[in-house]
Formats: C-alpha cells, sequence, structure tokens
C-alpha cells in the first residue's frame, strides 16, 4: 500500500496570482488619437523569482511585462505590469527548479498579465492588445546558453 503521507514526486501549486506594480502612460494624447500611421508594438519581458524565506518550498515568481508603442521617435503608450505568484514546489531536484521557476511558472502568470495589460491599454482608449503565446522554454534555454559563453571584451 502506498504511503499517503507524503508527496507522490513533483508538485507544483499555485498559492496566490497577484499584481505587484502596474504602470500606464500616454504622453503624447491627446494629439496621438489623430495619428494615421499605424505604432510599432514592442513587447519585453522579464522572469524575476525568490524563495519567501519564512516557509519552505515557497517562492514568488515575477513576470515583468513592458509594451512599448511608437510612432517614429513619439511614444504612444507605455504600459508596464508586474504579475506575480506564489508557488508551492516540492519534490524538485536543486538542478530542475530553475527550469520550474523559469518555464513552468510564467507560463500559469502568462495568462493575468495578458488580461492586465490589455485593461491598461484599453482603458487608454487603445485597441485591444493581445500579448502572443511566450516558447518560455526557448527563452531559458537562450539564457542559460548566454550564460554558459565566456564574456567577450
Amino acid at each position: 500500500m502506498a504511503d499517503s503521507n507524503g508527496p507522490q514526486g513533483p508538485t507544483l501549486n499555485v498559492e496566490k496570482i497577484y499584481v505587484k506594480d502596474i504602470s500606464y502612460e500616454a504622453p503624447n494624447a491627446p494629439n496621438v488619437f489623430l495619428e494615421q500611421n499605424v505604432p510599432e508594438v514592442g513587447i519585453q519581458l522579464h522572469i524575476g523569482h525568490s524563495p519567501l524565506t519564512a516557509d519552505e518550498g515557497l517562492y514568488e515568481v515575477v513576470l515583468g511585462v513592458t509594451v512599448t508603442a511608437k510612432i517614429q521617435d513619439k511614444t504612444v503608450f507605455l504600459a508596464e505590469a508586474q504579475q506575480c505568484g506564489l508557488f508551492r514546489i516540492t519534490g524538485v531536484s536543486t538542478g530542475e527548479l530553475p527550469m520550474v521557476l523559469e518555464i513552468g511558472c510564467p507560463n500559469i502568470l502568462l495568462p493575468f498579465a495578458r488580461e492586465v495589460i490589455n485593461d491598461l491599454v484599453g482603458k487608454g482608449g487603445f485597441p485591444q492588445l493581445l500579448i502572443n503565446p511566450v516558447n518560455f522554454e526557448l527563452l531559458y534555454q537562450q539564457k542559460q546558453a548566454a550564460g554558459s559563453q565566456p564574456a567577450s571584451h
């Protein structure tokens, strides 16, 4: 009979999803609404994580999203959000933990961040802005590859 007192293998539980910080600017409004040109939109992502020292196995993961829309050198809008989650992770080896924190957790947070950014942009008077799916595994592999290469001077 299996021991029902302990977890059977790795677990990833979502304890809390929350927004830590949001910011929105449309510095050239209302004139920007008269523009005929379509803005160029850039999206930057940042993933941060840290253990909560008061509780073993509990980690805060922060998915930072910055969206900048510009027409030539004029900023149309700038929307930023830090979408966070508290995740309880157990049964994962030290070597695999960064993958869970930088691939698994951001995949859970991305739909929430997408909604926050879309709401900010829409409330700013602009059309819907949907963030496409992100391959966090590829981003993790690129980060690992960049970290293993010697620095060039």
